[in-house]
C-alpha cells in the first residue's frame, strides 16, 4: 500500500494532517511545482504552535539542494566524498531505499569555499524520472523506483568550460514533455530542450552565457513559454523553437551575479541581483509583436541569493543591505512598504502559505510573518538549531523538510488530535 507524507504522519503520530491536495501535487522540483515557492493548500494553524517536532534526521552529505517529495518516497541530491549522489528515503523514517551516485570533480572559484563542492541546483521530478543537474554542470537522469542511471550530459562536447565561476546553480524544469537547462560557463552558454527519455537534443538556443539564477514556465501574453533570468537579463523563451520572444537587458556585472528566480504578479515580473537594486517588467503581447516593458527599479533594497515571493499582493524578499534584511514591497510601484530588523543574517529562503510568510535563514531560524503591508510582522520564530541552512525548504501537509550543511530533517508543526 502507497502512503503519502500526511497518511504516514497519521499513522506514526496519531494525528489528523488535512491539506489532501498538498499530499498528492507533492514536492516536484525548485520552489515546487509553480516555481512560486507558495503553498495554498497548507492549513494554517489558529494558534501557532510553541515548537516543531522533528520527526528525523538523515545525514546526506553537502549541497544546497532542496529534497523533493513523492508520496511515500523523498529524494535528495549531496555530495559525499567525490560522487554526487541521489537519495531515495522513506517519508515515514528517513529509512534508504535506495542511494546512486556519479563521480564529480570540482574546485570552487576563489570566495566560493564556504559553500563548499556540493550541488546547488534543485533536480526535477517528472514521469518517474529524477533530472540532477551537478555542480559542474553534468545533467543526468535517474529512474525514480530503483535510482538507475539512464543518461548523462556533461556539455564537454560544446563548451571549454561547463559552469560558471561558482559552479552550477540552474535548476532543470520539465515542461511539456522535454527537459530545458541552461549549460555553459559565465563567458559561453546555451539553453538546451532535451528529450527526457534520452537525453538527445531537440533544439538549442546560444545567444547568452549562463548565470546562477533557475528558469520557470509561466503563461504571459496569452502564450505559455519559458522564462529565464539568465547572463544578460531577463527573456522569455517559445518553447516549441527556442525562439527568444522579448527581453529586458540586465547583464550579470563581474561578481554581481544574476542568482534570484522572479516572481509573476499580475503581468509583472520582479526581480533583482547582487548590488543592483530590484526592478519589475511588465510583457505584453501585440498581435505578433511582444514588449518588455521596464516599469520601475531602484537600490533601496538589494536582492543577492534569496528568490522573493509574493503574498497577498505585497513581494516579499530578503536584502542583502544592512547585513541582512527582510522586507515587503509594491510590485505595481516598487515602494519598499518595510523593512524588519538588520543583520538578519546572509540568506534566506520563502514560503508563501495562506495568509502567511515562512522565511528560513541561514541561521536556522524559520520567522511566520503574516502578510502586511504595513510591517514586518513576525508571529512566531522557531529556532531549528541548524547553521548553513541556505536550501530551500519543501513543504508538504504540515511537513516541512529543512536541508542544511550536511543533514536533512523532517520537521511537522503539530496538528490536532484525530476525533
Amino acid at each position: 500500500m502507497k502512503f503519502s507524507i500526511q497518511s504516514i504522519f497519521s499513522t506514526l503520530l496519531g494525528v489528523g494532517l488535512g491539506a489532501d491536495a498538498a499530499a498528492a501535487e507533492g514536492w516536484t522540483g525548485w520552489r515546487g511545482d509553480g516555481r512560486d515557492a507558495s503553498v495554498p493548500a497548507f492549513e494554517v494553524p489558529d494558534v501557532w504552535p510553541e515548537s516543531l517536532e522533528r520527526v528525523w534526521k538523515v545525514e546526506v552529505g553537502e549541497g544546497y539542494s532542496t529534497a523533493l517529495v513523492d508520496g511515500d518516497r523523498i529524494y535528495q541530491h549531496a555530495r559525499l566524498e567525490g560522487e554526487e549522489v541521489v537519495w531515495c528515503l522513506e517519508a515515514g523514517s528517513g529509512r534508504t531505499v535506495w542511494r546512486e551516485g556519479i563521480p564529480i570533480e570540482f574546485e570552487p572559484g576563489r570566495g566560493g569555499e564556504r559553500h563548499g563542492r556540493g550541488p546547488k541546483s534543485t533536480p526535477t521530478l517528472a514521469d518517474g524520472r529524477i533530472f540532477t543537474m551537478s555542480i559542474s554542470g553534468t545533467l543526468a537522469a535517474w529512474n525514480a523506483k530503483d535510482g538507475e542511471l539512464l543518461w548523462k550530459r556533461d556539455f564537454r562536447d560544446r563548451f571549454d568550460k561547463t559552469h560558471p565561476y561558482w559552479g552550477t546553480a540552474t535548476s532543470p524544469v520539465v515542461e511539456g514533455g522535454r527537459v530545458y537547462v541552461h549549460a555553459g560557463s559565465c563567458e559561453e552558454g546555451a539553453l538546451f530542450c532535451l528529450d527526457p527519455a534520452t537525453g538527445a537534443e531537440v533544439w538549442v538556443q546560444d545567444q547568452h552565457a549562463n548565470c546562477y539564477s533557475s528558469p520557470l514556465v509561466e503563461e504571459v501574453g496569452g502564450v505559455r513559454q519559458l522564462v529565464e533570468f539568465n547572463h544578460h537579463g531577463l527573456c522569455g523563451v517559445d518553447l516549441e523553437s527556442g525562439e527568444i520572444l522579448w527581453e529586458s537587458v540586465y547583464p550579470h556585472r563581474g561578481n554581481n551575479q544574476n542568482v534570484p528566480t522572479p516572481v509573476l504578479h499580475d503581468g509583472l515580473f520582479v526581480v533583482g541581483g547582487e548590488d543592483r537594486g530590484v526592478f519589475a517588467v511588465r510583457v505584453e503581447r501585440t498581435e505578433d509583436e511582444w514588449r518588455a516593458e521596464r516599469v520601475w527599479r531602484h537600490r533601496d533594497v538589494s536582492l543577492e541569493m534569496s528568490s522573493p515571493v509574493v503574498s497577498d499582493g505585497v513581494v516579499y524578499g530578503f536584502s542583502h543591505f544592512k547585513m541582512g534584511q527582510l522586507f515587503g514591497l509594491d510590485p505595481e510601484s516598487g515602494e519598499v512598504l518595510w523593512r524588519g530588523e538588520p543583520r538578519a543574517g546572509d540568506n534566506a529562503q520563502f514560503l508563501a502559505v495562506p495568509g502567511h510568510v515562512m522565511a528560513l535563514t541561514d541561521r536556522g531560524e524559520l520567522h511566520v510573518m503574516r502578510s502586511s503591508r504595513e510591517a514586518c510582522e513576525i508571529v512566531k520564530t522557531y529556532e531549528l538549531g541548524t547553521r548553513g541552512t541556505w536550501t530551500a525548504p519543501a513543504l508538504v501537509d504540515d511537513g516541512l523538510l529543512v536541508k542544511d550543511g550536511r543533514e536533512l530533517s523532517l520537521w511537522r508543526f503539530p496538528g490536532k488530535p484525530e476525533e
